[in-house]
């Protein structure tokens, strides 16, 4: 296995020492790597200031180890993931699978150092944006809501912003969309700064309407968490499990457990269970090996009417109505 130790940033000065860890060289926007490392495209482009952006679609043809160490704390990354195929982060001695149908959303704050792996045959596509907390905060000061929070948000001494989740059906349309434009000439350049506005635009939308945890998470912290939230993954045919269990097994107090849970995934214990029971619902549907009382009862819903009820609010049509769709 190949290691990568490198770092990203707002400022491009990661670019070149990337692309020569990757045995590859710089070509105006494009990252040129070897075939047998990988085919497909890297390319990277200052948005504006303040902002850039890695884009990728490669096939990786060798196993890789990226470790990221950041040597400023001034940004936060947003990593949307869709690769299909093998590749984890490494949170203590935790693997936890990265990409289309597992976590695909990361948005971590640049003083957290993460290790990434990536097996031969995963073809990943992905967009990584870098944006300097300055430029946060002055969508945040904009803001009347949450204007009062944007000093301690954005201060690595009282809060650490990291998130873990799937992004929303808008971003995954987004990305799809720039993923049909050609790589060449202006127009790519542009279009990609568009989907990165309005991602960010997204992000800065979500969290003026979470509520707002500021705390500081360390590694061992968020290993806890990410832990908990493979456990409730798992076990999705499975009733939710008691609060004082998963605090437990996170080896944090309840009210600990439930306030970093809720600040890394955006919401509640409970919340995420059960949407992650919906999306593994959507999944068993496509496959059309099982009907809708079949699934409700391997995920273990209450009864069918409660899951037709809850796969509505959640997608907007009823299971029968998803079906029909799939026709």
């Amino acid at each position: 296995m190949k290691k990568i130790i490198h770092h990203y940033g707002v400022e491009l000065d990661w670019v070149e020492p990337l692309a020569i860890q990757l045995e590859g060289r710089v070509d105006s926007n494009f990252i040129i790597v070897p075939d047998y490392i990988h085919t497909g495209e890297r390319y990277f482009l200052s948005c504006d200031f303040g902002i850039s952006v890695l884009y990728i679609d490669v096939l990786y043809h060798s196993e890789i180890h990226f470790r990221q160490e950041n040597k400023t704390d001034d940004f936060i990354g947003m990593y949307y993931n869709l690769t299909e195929g093998e590749a984890v982060l490494l949170l203590g001695d935790g693997e936890n699978p990265i990409g289309r149908w597992n976590y695909n959303l990361v948005i971590i704050d640049s003083t957290l150092s993460s290790d990434y792996i990536v097996k031969p045959g995963s073809k990943t596509f992905a967009l990584n944006i870098f944006i300097k907390k300055e430029v946060i905060k002055g969508y945040l000061e904009n803001n009347p809501s949450i204007k009062m929070h944007a000093e301690e948000i954005l201060d690595s001494k009282l809060n650490t912003i990291v998130k873990f989740t799937r992004m929303s059906n808008e971003s995954y349309n987004l990305l799809m969309n720039l993923r049909s434009q050609k790589l060449e000439g202006e127009s790519f350049a542009l279009h990609l700064k568009g989907v990165v506005q309005n991602l960010l635009a997204e992000y800065i939308e979500k969290m003026v309407l979470d509520e707002i945890v500021v705390d500081r998470v360390n590694e061992k912290d968020l290993e806890g968490i990410i832990k908990s939230q493979a456990y409730l993954i798992e076990n999705l045919n499975q009733i939710f499990p008691s609060i004082v269990f998963l605090a437990q097994e996170a080896n944090m107090s309840e009210t600990k457990y439930k306030k970093l849970f809720k600040k890394i995934t955006g919401m509640t214990p409970n919340s995420f269970f059960l949407n992650n029971k919906l999306i593994e619902a959507k999944r068993l549907l496509i496959e059309k090996q099982l009907t809708i009382t079949q699934v409700s009862n391997e995920l273990n819903f209450t009864n069918n009417s409660y899951f037709t009820a809850k796969f509505r609010d959640f997608y907007g049509m009823s299971p029968k109505e998803f079906i029909k769709q799939l026709q």
